[in-house]
């Protein structure tokens, strides 16, 4: 079981570093009951023609705050505040801006004060949406890293809660109530396609897939390749970050979790090209005239790629996820 960070005088609660073995399916058992009746159940549909194999969208991106974010930052205040460990300064994270969101929107529905550090070239649109939800936003440097230091010493002088933006296995196990969802909606489920950026979606979705004896197919863009670089090295190890998805699949190092996940016989990693990404953005427009942002189609790219890195049997049925719809959707144009 998962225990909050032990309240302090002052209770500065930092990520901790949790041991990789710590994240297991009860885990995620225990954060499905939390955030019952407080987010969004995913809905699925069918991919139809042009995807091979069984294939069927997990839309996450119809989320609270438009992303699988809100599952973890739900269950990670809500894990503390029956700990008792929510300090009168409140939360605080650093975020590319996804998570943000999402902290910031779990913090006002508990009564949470939220402050979120960004760096400085976030989207617009999620900053002016951080800001609708009542946060207080901080834009900091032109890479998560170092924003994550601003938080990282906001947190230390003023004892606010900090959060993580993937690293934290409350956040994971919250992430991973996604494929229970999944998997209840999508008989005789196969195989589950997961983008990866830090590691928090895909560690929670692995831990919970394994345990159903699903296979997970792991999928970063070749510009931001925290896990496959990880996988190489045999250690989670700093990657140069250049994608047309780095808001969001932007960190620099995976998650202790996501690797370990990653080492299970039942995990594929594979990598695809930012024009893949773009190509397979403008098809869920242009075919299913659904809007989301460059990381919640880099799943998709991995079946739709020329070419492509993975390719289902004709008889898998295949759950991809589109994580994230917080984006400009004025460079989405019609091609008919």
């Amino acid at each position: 079981m998962l225990r909050p960070c032990a309240s302090r005088p002052v209770p500065a609660c930092a990520p901790r570093r949790h041991p990789v073995h710590d994240l297991t399916h009860g885990d995620v058992e225990q954060a499905a009951a939390r955030i019952a009746g407080r987010t969004r159940p995913v809905a699925v549909a069918p991919a139809g023609p042009g995807t091979p194999g069984r294939v069927w969208f997990a839309l996450e991106s119809l989320q609270h705050t438009g992303s699988f974010k809100a599952r973890g930052a739900w269950n990670f205040l809500a894990a503390h505040r029956e700990a008792g460990t929510l300090p009168r300064a409140g939360v605080t994270i650093a975020s590319g801006g996804n998570a943000g969101l999402a902290c910031a929107w779990a913090a006002q529905q508990q009564g949470v004060p939220a402050t979120v550090f960004l760096p400085e070239n976030a989207p617009q649109v999620k900053t002016d949406r951080l800001r609708g939800y009542g946060a207080d936003v901080r834009l900091v440097g032109s890479e998560y890293a170092e924003a994550l230091a601003a938080c990282e010493e906001f947190a230390r002088t003023t004892g606010a809660l900090a959060s993580h933006a993937y690293d934290h296995p409350l956040i994971a196990a919250g992430a991973g109530t996604l494929l229970e969802e999944i998997r209840a909606r999508v008989p005789g489920l196969d195989t589950v396609v997961v983008a990866v950026g830090g590691g928090g979606l895909f560690a929670g979705v692995a831990t919970a897939a394994r345990h159903h004896g699903i296979r997970t197919v792991a999928v970063e863009p070749e510009g931001s390749r925290a896990l496959h670089a990880a996988l190489e090295a045999g250690r989670v190890v700093d990657v140069t970050v250049d994608s047309v998805a780095a808001d969001a699949l932007g960190a620099r190092r995976v998650s202790e979790a996501a690797l370990a996940a990653a080492r299970h016989q039942d995990v594929t990693s594979v990598l695809v090209p930012d024009d893949a990404i773009v190509g397979a953005r403008q098809s869920l427009w242009d075919e299913h005239r659904l809007v989301v942002e460059p990381a919640g189609a880099t799943a998709l790219a991995a079946l739709t790629a020329p070419g492509g890195p993975y390719v289902p049997a004709e008889d898998e049925t295949v759950a991809v996820v589109l994580c994230g719809a917080n984006t400009d959707p004025g460079d989405l144009v019609r091609r008919r």
